[in-house]
């Protein structure tokens, strides 16, 4: 594995780029004076179908896809600054999130030409949602542990087993499936596993809800009871699912989703602290820009080598460790510059309080999702040649 460096040294700023950030802003500024959202304490992570099919009737879903399976064939930096002003503006985007950032991109890297043409256009038009099938019970951050179990059969695969966490299930059309399709091999843990693309329609899966401690329903529980899965809806090829899944992860840990799922409550923050905030409370926020204004320089700089066709492993498992621990830093410093006593006055209508509630409720979570702490140091340090 290469180390590459965070360098934007050579990375081209194209001119239009920030033009195309104001068209962003412009959109979004129209959709909250036409009441069609407004930022919530939930941020980004709300599904809402019908505004993903508007952030896709303007092309802003398989932005580099080829254009014959429905994308625009925009660059990497361009998905990467009409991606960042959605998240950090508390667009609802959800519904679309995870079949553009990363189940495209696999399909693209992988599919069939058939799964290409079937699945790609009906997602970039904000017609087809996917949630992703990997964790499991008993398993925790060890993917390769999975049971989940698809056996060969006339035509295809019968699938049995159980999916947990798995977010938005109960919402989506396709599944993008982890299984076990040989038996489990100590010598070779990461051998045998196989992806697939599963109907949620389809006979034999039953979708139960798991209510988050926050009382949220996003969480599932997916029980797959001897469901068949035609020969055509595998991804790639048989037993190659943990080469296939390293890469998908990757676009999934390099995005600005991993630190700014709390930046609604730093907005409010600023908003309430004024523009003359005391010493400490203003050495406390600034480092909070700080650190914000590098994780933006830091993933614009994935993006650049993505566009380059580098897929930057180590670099992503940094920026989520390091977005994780910014977005669990949020409210701890909200909390600190305004305290319960200075919350308590704030007037009935202003959302921090509201921001602030559920950035703590959801702090410890944000380690886990996408890779725990402990697999990105890992990640991380075989990249830099320590283990």
């Amino acid at each position: 594995m290469t180390f590459t460096s965070f360098s934007l040294a050579d990375i081209e700023m194209p001119s239009h780029i920030e033009a195309l950030r104001e068209e962003v802003r412009a959109f979004l500024r129209s959709e909250r004076e036409a009441g069609t959202y407004v930022r919530e304490p939930a941020g980004w992570d709300r599904y809402d179908a019908a505004f993903s099919r508007k952030v896709a009737a303007r092309g802003w879903i398989g932005m580099t896809w080829p254009r014959q399976y429905g994308g625009h064939e925009r660059t990497t930096l361009e998905r990467y600054v009409v991606t960042e002003e959605l998240l950090a503006a508390g667009a609802p985007v959800r519904a679309h999130w995870l079949a553009d950032r990363q189940f495209g991109p696999l399909l693209l890297a992988a599919g069939s030409e058939s799964q290409k043409r079937t699945y790609l256009p009906r997602i970039a038009a904000g017609e087809c949602f996917v949630c992703v099938g990997m964790s499991e019970p008993d398993s925790g951050s060890d993917l390769a542990s999975i049971r989940t179990s698809a056996v060969a059969v006339e035509g295809g695969w019968r699938v049995s087993g159980r999916k947990v966490w798995t977010s938005y299930a109960h919402m989506a059309h396709i599944m993008n499936l982890f299984a076990r399709t040989t038996p489990f091999d100590s010598n070779n843990r990461h051998a045998g596993v196989t992806q697939f693309i599963v109907e949620l329609n389809s006979p034999g899966i039953s979708i139960r809800p798991i209510i988050n401690l926050a009382g949220d329903h996003d969480f599932n529980e997916v029980l797959f009871d001897e469901v068949f899965v035609p020969g055509e809806n595998v991804i790639g090829d048989v037993g190659n699912g943990w080469k296939q899944v390293s890469g998908e992860l990757t676009h999934e840990r390099a995005g600005s989703e991993r630190w700014l799922n709390a930046y609604g409550v730093l907005v409010h923050l600023l908003q309430s602290a004024g523009a003359q905030p005391e010493p400490r409370a203003a050495e406390r926020i600034g480092r909070l820009v700080s650190h914000l204004w590098t994780l933006h320089r830091m993933s614009f700089s994935l993006a650049g080598l993505l566009n380059r066709g580098i897929t930057p492993h180590v670099e992503a498992a940094l920026v989520k460790d390091l977005g994780n621990q910014f977005d669990q830093d949020i409210p701890e410093t909200a909390r600190a510059v305004l305290q319960e006593e200075d919350r308590a006055c704030l007037p009935a209508d202003d959302r921090f309080n509201a921001m602030l509630d559920r950035a703590l409720l959801y702090a410890p979570s944000y380690p886990i999702r996408g890779g725990t702490r402990e697999i990105l140091r890992g990640i991380i340090a075989r990249g830099l040649g320590l283990r």
